[in-house]
């Protein structure tokens, strides 16, 4: 599966517009990381409990997004775009979008 974030894929022309697909998680740290990283925002620097979060957040987003494509026949998703939200204290919506399309590669 080929995902991108641009409207185009090099070497290859859309035949098909199939939709929208995307994939989303809601992830929140346990007590002792949110204590970890408060203590963190106090003498500065990067907050790894965080960064590892989104990181694991991104990708379980991203997979789901390429599954939804998957199953509806697609050979790539276009135009891949990331939204977060703060869905409740403490916890984040991380949502993985684009477009799904089947491909002709180009001569």
């Amino acid at each position: 599966m080929i995902v991108v974030n641009t409207d185009y894929v090099e070497g290859y022309a859309v035949r098909e517009m199939i939709g929208l697909v995307r994939g989303s998680t809601i992830r929140a740290k346990h007590l002792g990381k949110d204590i970890m990283a408060g203590l963190r925002t106090i003498v500065g620097g990067e907050i790894k409990e965080y960064t590892e979060m989104l990181i694991e957040s991104r990708n379980q987003s991203i997979q789901r997004m390429i599954e939804q494509a998957e199953e509806s026949g697609a050979d790539a998703v276009i135009n891949v775009r990331f939204v977060t939200s703060q869905v409740m204290s403490g916890a984040a919506e991380l949502l993985a979008y684009g477009t799904a399309v089947k491909l002709t590669k180009r001569a």
